[in-house]
């Protein structure tokens, strides 16, 4: 196929085409980058509830022991190793899985993501605005499909729950749209689409 010359915008529906595949493109990154900030969120609550879940066991295995010591209680000995033997496996549980180091991996996948979202955005405007040559929006489109293979070839697994919230936060909780006048609200009155009475 002929490309089109720098200073030649391409045929409408050559540019129909392109856009059509990146606006594809976006929506993939940015239900990928929700679910890697949910997966992010989701391993941090993990990693929240198991050190509690230790420090409250260890509160509680000292507890019974010191009362076996001063109380002489048998009964003490006896939760106090049980609750010791429950804390063990959740500490060598904790240790196998470092959820602290896969939660940060997911949330810099997601800062990652983030930058090449907003990147597709960028060009899917630049096209709407009709500033661009084919083959300038195939280079662009190509820049960003390799930045994007290589964030996901390091990229953690993601699961079916973050999934699940992603579509939640997405579908219904409407994360990622705003109103006019929800964006009005973050913008200096003097830019704002409506402006305020004084």
């Amino acid at each position: 196929m002929v490309q089109p010359s720098q200073s030649n915008p391409a045929n409408n529906s050559d540019i129909t085409v392109l856009e059509s595949q990146i606006r594809e493109c976006y929506g993939r990154v940015v239900w990928t980058h929700k679910t890697h900030e949910k997966c992010a969120d989701i391993y941090a609550a993990q990693l929240k509830a198991d050190k509690t879940t230790e420090i409250v066991l260890s509160a509680l295995t000292t507890t019974s022991l010191l009362t076996s010591i001063f109380v002489a209680k048998r009964w003490g000995i006896i939760i106090g190793t049980l609750l010791s033997t429950v804390l063990l496996g959740v500490t060598i549980y904790a240790k196998d899985y470092d959820l602290g180091k896969i939660s940060k991996s997911h949330a810099d996948t997601a800062v990652k993501l983030w930058s090449i979202r907003e990147s597709y955005l960028s060009l899917l405007t630049d096209i709407k605005l009709n500033n661009l040559t084919l083959n300038q929006i195939q280079v662009k489109r190509d820049e960003l499909q390799n930045q994007l293979a290589s964030v996901y070839q390091n990229a953690p697994r993601t699961n079916s729950k973050a999934y699940d919230k992603a579509s939640q936060a997405l579908k219904t909780n409407e994360e990622m749209t705003f109103s006019d006048e929800e964006i009005d609200k973050f913008l200096p009155n003097d830019i704002r689409r409506k402006q305020s009475q004084p």
